[in-house]
């Protein structure tokens, strides 16, 4: 029981940590990164590449947490 709550939520955050990635991918970048440089700089577009195709990654993953959540109230 109280695995499946816990899946249920980690499915959800997973989801809507891949949203917010997907939506602003330069953000791990600035708080990571950004500071340590001087001036405006900006992240590669590979770094911004393998940000969106990690929140993507996280969408697809997402549902199936939220699946075994559910399984476990069967």
């Amino acid at each position: 029981m109280i695995l499946g709550i816990f899946l249920l939520i980690l499915g959800i955050g997973l989801i809507a940590f891949g949203l917010y990635i997907r939506k602003h991918p330069d953000f791990a970048w600035k708080t990571n990164e950004g500071w340590k440089v001087q001036g405006d700089s900006e992240p590669s577009g590979t770094y911004i590449s393998l940000m969106t195709f990690r929140g993507t990654v996280c969408i697809c993953i997402g549902p199936l947490f939220i699946v075994f959540g559910l399984i476990q109230f069967l």
